[in-house]
Formats: structure tokens, C-alpha cells, sequence
């Protein structure tokens, strides 16, 4: 047990440019403390003590923000950063080197008995806000990207993002368990995807369409909530559908750029 809290406490240093000393981390840093408890509650938990380990575990979640329940097996080398809202059930498995940001939640889906928590893997980061739920078996150097809901197995080596969580291989290329600027946005490529051949479909259309030009249908346009400048676009005179076009193309050109995609 004295060298797994020793890679508990060094891997802090690896993975957190705040960690200036020792006394800091090992006072202020609740991930830290929840994993000191929680091995100690374990060992109990595995020589079948009653009470007494739940009761560490709830001494440690009113300290820490942190709940994790003492049947639960995590390996060494484990960094739980801020974790405030943490909470690992009874029949997890995490593995060695795993990091776990702020309100994850390794939880179950029913009240099954058994087996009813996920195993995670070695090297595994496990985002801000995630939701990794059910007996799933998450694979070596998977990242799951913050907010999202894991409701199947992952392989190893991918990244998850969305909800419900996508699989987006990233074969090839190794990326730092801290850049998490770099996750990607699969939501984002279908959506360029669609819009790109829209634009080619359009293209086939002038094509194809005779020489004389044909009436276009007066355009309508959907007002966004919000957007006052569709508003203004819409009540003027020469309002056209060329002007709908560029109107359109700012939408999508906005929507592809936001924060949220």
C-alpha cells in the first residue's frame, strides 16, 4: 500500500502545473485525501469489517466533495483534479494512471446485483462532468471528453465525445492526456459534411436548370430567437433570395464556429 500512495502523490506533479510543493498537495489537494481514505477503507472493506468503512467513506466525501464507495478497486497512480462531485460505485474498477476531473460519475443503470459499475483502464482521462454508467469495460488510453454519457464499451486507444458518447478513433497520432482543446467534434464534421453537399447539389441544380431563368418562390424566413438582424434583413423592400442566401450562409457560418459545436 506505501508504494501506491507514494505514485498517488508523485503522479500530481506529472499532471498538474499547480503542485508547487509537497505540503501543498498533500493539505490541499482533495483528490489526494479521498484516495489516503479510501485505501485505508478498502483494505477494511476487503477483510469484511462492517460499517466501519462506509462511515470512512462518508468522513471523506464531507471533507473532500469526493464519494467513493469502499468496495470499489482503484489502481495506483490515480489523480483525481478538484474532483468535487466525484462519485465511484461500489463494483468499479479504475486502473493504474487513470485521471478524473470534476463531477464525474462511475455509476450504475439499475439495481442489478453484481457487477454493475465500469472497469476503466490504464492511462484512461475521464473529463470534467462525464458519465461513465453500466458495467462497461473502458479500454487502455481512452479519453472520454468532458459532458459526455458512456452508455457502451470503448476500445482502446479513442476518444469519446457527445452525448450519448461517440467513438472517434484517433489511430496514428498520440495525444497528451492533458490537451483537451484537442478532442474532436464529430457533431461539427457530419454537419460541414451535409452542408458541403448541399452546396454541391445546388451546383448540379444551376446545371441542369434551362437557359431562361425561372420565377423564384418568394423566400421565407424563419426568424431566430434573438436575432435582430434577420429581423431587419426580412422587413426590407428588397429583400431577395440572394440576400436569404448570404443570410443562411452566416447562420451556418456562426453555428459551425460556436463554442457549443
Amino acid at each position: 500500500m506505501l508504494s501506491t500512495l507514494i505514485a498517488d502523490f508523485r503522479i500530481i506533479f506529472d499532471r498538474d502545473p499547480a503542485a508547487r510543493n509537497w505540503l501543498e498537495v498533500l493539505f490541499c489537494y482533495p483528490g489526494l485525501q479521498a484516495l489516503l481514505f479510501h485505501r485505508f477503507a478498502h483494505q477494511l472493506y476487503r477483510w469484511r469489517m462492517p460499517f466501519i468503512p462506509r462511515l470512512i467513506s462518508h468522513i471523506a466525501r464531507f471533507l473532500t466533495g469526493i464519494e467513493i464507495h469502499p468496495g470499489a478497486a482503484i489502481g495506483c497512480g490515480v489523480f483525481i483534479d478538484h474532483g468535487m462531485g466525484v462519485v465511484i460505485g461500489e463494483t468499479a474498477i479504475v486502473g493504474n494512471y487513470a485521471l478524473i476531473y470534476q463531477g464525474v460519475t462511475l455509476g450504475g443503470t439499475g439495481k442489478q446485483s453484481g457487477k454493475r459499475h465500469p472497469t476503466l483502464g490504464e492511462n484512461v482521462v475521464v473529463g470534467a462532468g462525464a458519465k461513465v454508467l453500466g458495467n462497461l469495460q473502458i479500454g487502455d488510453n481512452v479519453r472520454i471528453g468532458a459532458g459526455s454519457v458512456v452508455l457502451r464499451d470503448v476500445p482502446s486507444d479513442c476518444t469519446v465525445v457527445g452525448v450519448p458518447g461517440r467513438i472517434v478513433y484517433r489511430s496514428g497520432e498520440r495525444v497528451g492526456p492533458l490537451e483537451h482543446g484537442r478532442l474532436p467534434d464529430s457533431e461539427a464534421q457530419v454537419i460541414r459534411a451535409l452542408v458541403d453537399r448541399i452546396e454541391a447539389l445546388e451546383q448540379q441544380l444551376k446545371v441542369l436548370q434551362p437557359a431562361k431563368p425561372q420565377p423564384l418562390p418568394e423566400p421565407i424566413l424563419v426568424s431566430v430567437s434573438g436575432s435582430d438582424e434577420a429581423e431587419a434583413i426580412a422587413n426590407e423592400p428588397e429583400f431577395d433570395h440572394a440576400t436569404a442566401c448570404r443570410l443562411r450562409d452566416k447562420v451556418i457560418e456562426e453555428f459551425l464556429n460556436g463554442s457549443g459545436i
